[in-house]
C-alpha cells in the first residue's frame, strides 16, 4: 500500500484527498460538482488537458451508466485515474544498468542512492558511478553516499569525460559480475545539439564496452522535481526530444501539494512513473503502484 502518502505526504493528503472527499461528500453529480472537481484538479497541477479528459470521460460515464449515487461516482474517477497511468507501459524497474538524467536539482544523485540501498537491501551487487565530472561536489557528495550504504562506487581518476568514466566503469561491472550499475550524469541543461551529442556520445561507450552479444538490461531514468509542477514538463521534452528515456522518477513528493502532477506527467509526457521518492532518508524511496496510488489519493 502506499501507505507513505499519509505518513510522510502529509501536505499532498491534507490538501488533495480532503477537499476531494468534501466535494464528493456534499455535492450530487451534476455540472456544479463537476465544475468543482475541475477547479480541485487543476489546482493540484493536474494540467488543463489532463484536467478536461478526466472531466469529460466522468462526464460521459455518469451520464450512459445514469449514475447518481456519489460513491458509485467516485469508483468511476478511480477507474478513470488508474487507467490514465495504466496506458503507458510498465518497465523493469531494476534494470541491470540504469542511466540517470536530468538537470541540476532534481535529485539525481540522491536517487542513485536511494536505488543502490534498496537494490543491495535485496541482496544485489551493486556498482555507483559518479560519472558527472561538471557539477562541483558531485562526486564527493556520491562517495558519501556510498561509504554510507556500503556499496562500491567508481569515480573519475585520469579523465573528466563522463563518457570515458562510464566505459572504465562497465569494464569494471564486467569483471566483477555486478548485478546492477548506477551511473550518475551530468544535470546541466545545455543546448540540444550539444545536449544530444554528449547522450549519444555515452549510449555509443556503453554499446562499446558491453560488446555485440551482451544481454544486459539498460534503461534511462529521468529525475522530475515534482515541486516544480508544470515547469518541469518543458525540461523533460528536451531530454525526451535528443535521447530515449524509459521512465521517470519524481522526486521531492514531500514538499509539495500538487499530488495531481502524476496524471499530468503520464499522460503529456507519455512515460511511466518507475518510483516516487519523498525525503532525504535512504528508505524514502518507493515503487510506484497506479492502483495503490489513485485508491490512497482519493481517500
Amino acid at each position: 500500500m502506499f501507505k507513505f502518502i499519509k505518513d510522510k505526504i502529509k501536505k499532498v493528503y491534507s490538501e488533495f484527498t480532503s477537499k476531494i472527499t468534501s466535494i464528493f461528500s456534499n455535492n450530487n453529480p451534476d455540472e456544479k460538482f463537476l465544475e468543482e472537481l475541475k477547479v480541485l484538479l487543476i489546482s493540484a497541477d493536474t494540467g488543463v488537458k489532463t484536467t478536461a479528459f478526466i472531466i469529460n470521460k466522468l462526464k460521459e460515464n455518469i451520464k450512459s451508466k445514469n449514475i447518481s449515487d456519489m460513491n458509485l461516482v467516485k469508483s468511476e474517477l478511480e477507474t478513470i485515474l488508474i487507467d490514465l497511468l495504466q496506458e503507458r507501459s510498465v518497465i523493469n524497474a531494476s534494470p541491470e544498468i540504469l542511466l540517470l538524467v536530468g538537470i541540476n536539482g532534481t535529485g539525481k544523485t540522491t536517487f542513485a542512492a536511494k536505488i543502490a540501498n534498496k537494490l543491495k537491501n535485496d541482496g544485489k551487487k551493486v556498482l555507483l558511478v559518479a560519472a558527472d565530472t561538471f557539477r562541483a561536489a558531485a562526486v564527493e557528495q556520491l562517495e558519501n553516499w556510498a561509504k554510507k550504504i556500503g556499496v562500491q562506487i567508481f569515480v573519475p581518476t585520469n579523465s573528466s569525460d563522463p563518457s570515458a568514466v562510464i566505459f572504465d566503469a562497465l569494464i569494471k561491472f564486467k569483471k566483477d559480475n555486478y548485478d546492477h550499475i548506477i551511473i550518475d550524469t551530468a544535470g546541466r541543461l545545455q543546448t540540444k545539439v550539444n545536449l544530444l551529442k554528449e547522450l549519444e556520445k555515452i549510449y555509443r561507450v556503453i554499446s562499446k564496452a558491453l560488446g555485440e552479444n551482451h544481454q544486459k538490461t539498460i534503461s534511462s531514468f529521468i529525475t522530475v522535481d515534482a515541486m516544480l509542477g508544470q515547469n518541469s514538463f518543458e525540461q523533460v521534452k528536451v531530454f525526451k526530444e535528443v535521447t530515449k528515456l524509459d521512465g521517470i522518477v519524481l522526486t521531492k513528493f514531500d514538499g509539495t501539494g500538487k499530488g495531481g502532477i502524476v496524471f499530468s506527467i503520464v499522460s503529456q509526457l507519455d512515460l511511466p512513473i518507475v518510483y516516487i521518492t519523498f525525503g532525504e532518508d535512504l528508505a524514502d524511496i518507493k515503487t510506484f503502484d497506479s492502483k495503490d496510488f489513485v485508491k490512497e489519493l482519493l481517500g
